[in-house]
């Protein structure tokens, strides 16, 4: 059987994307085929470096009183995550967004691994990427979501871990850090802070919770083009590689489809339709240092929220200009800033991480376009 990786060698000798569109087409014309050569190639950097692993979080009885009470016992959900580095070294766990997988910290991971000194784990949420799907729609809860964490910091048994949490993964850590600060060392809260307005919430819920199928590659660049269109120096390989880890094939309907269960979604909208609020939690922080990571064009972390966060001692804040909710962490600058932060070592106070040359989007931009 051919390897499509030999091929993508073969076919597309340039790294550059844009160089492997010439070699390939692109836009309408574009076949699914085609569309896998060019993310094997993508996703070739971190391929073989990490282990795929899982455990089985147990979701408890006193998160399912919306259950029939004869149904009622502690239930296991298999939950998959990636484990990269060596597994004596330091511990760090990170958390995606609302749809994210874990394979969108891939190269944060890696950079973690082989240049930072560090053992980089990075959780599929339940009903998201590799990991099984929660029972009810009502099982998909913020406490859901910390206890998700706990459970998994107990299966790796490595003591105190580091967090590195995007959005909803930010959220969740700080939840986590407030009421369990023995399980915490750092902690890096990538565009989220203790408030997120209902409005921001809600259209962000509208575009996640509902059903797509991408019938074509086309279809995938223009929803993926949209989207990103304030995610700073993201380049069209990064759109590859996440949009292949966050969608699957479906025979039955023809296309990929997002490799989540939407149901999960559903019940991020029905929260949605209030602020988050975790003041509380904020203040219930004890010693651990916090990197707060800013996009200085985001609409959920808002300026004043941040103002009020780096009143707290121990609070350190790095803003990525042009760029909205939330930084994808994925370029050498960023890269560099947070594995200095978690080594403890060369940042502290309050900079800026300036974005490398942007990078030329002939996929996604000009397929977002049309």
């Amino acid at each position: 059987m051919t390897n499509l990786l030999d091929l993508a060698d073969e076919m597309v000798p340039d790294s550059a994307v844009q160089s492997r569109m010439a070699a390939l087409g692109w836009g309408d014309a574009m076949t699914w085929e085609e569309y896998e050569l060019m993310v094997m190639r993508a996703i070739a950097p971190g391929e073989g470096k990490f282990d795929l692993c899982s455990f089985d979080y147990v979701h408890p009885v006193s998160m399912q009183a919306h259950w029939p009470e004869h149904q009622r016992k502690p239930t296991p959900v298999r939950l998959s995550y990636t484990d990269w580095g060596d597994p004596d070294a330091p511990t760090v766990v990170l958390l995606g967004g609302i749809a994210n997988t874990a394979r969108r910290w891939d190269p944060l991971a890696l950079a973690l691994a082989q240049r930072g000194g560090f053992r980089a784990v990075c959780l599929d949420w339940a009903g998201r990427g590799m990991s099984e799907w929660m029972p009810w729609q009502g099982d998909y809860t913020p406490d859901a979501h910390v206890e998700q964490v706990r459970q998994f910091i107990q299966h790796l048994d490595c003591g105190k871990v580091s967090i590195i949490g995007s959005s909803l993964g930010g959220s969740t850590a700080l939840a986590l850090a407030a009421r369990h600060p023995g399980l915490v060392d750092r902690l890096v809260l990538n565009d989220i802070g203790p408030f997120m307005p209902a409005e921001r919430r809600r259209r962000r819920a509208q575009a996640v919770a509902r059903y797509y199928v991408f019938r074509k590659p086309a279809d995938l660049f223009r929803r993926t083009g949209a989207s990103a269109k304030n995610d700073g120096p993201v380049t069209e390989d990064e759109l590859l590689h996440n949009t292949y880890f966050q969608t699957e094939w479906s025979d039955g309907r023809g296309g990929r489809v997002y490799r989540h269960d939407l149901r999960a979604l559903q019940a991020y909208a029905e929260q949605a339709q209030c602020s988050l609020e975790q003041w509380d939690d904020w203040a219930r922080l004890q010693g651990q240092p916090v990197l707060v990571i800013h996009g200085m064009v985001s609409d959920a972390l808002l300026p004043e929220t941040v103002a009020q966060m780096v009143e707290r001692p121990n609070t350190t804040l790095m803003e990525v200009p042009d760029t909205g909710h939330t930084p994808a962490l994925g370029d050498e600058n960023q890269i560099h800033f947070v594995t200095r932060w978690l080594q403890g070592g060369g940042v502290d106070g309050h900079f800026c991480c300036l974005n490398p040359p942007t990078p030329v989007r002939h996929l996604f931009s000009s397929a977002a376009k049309k």
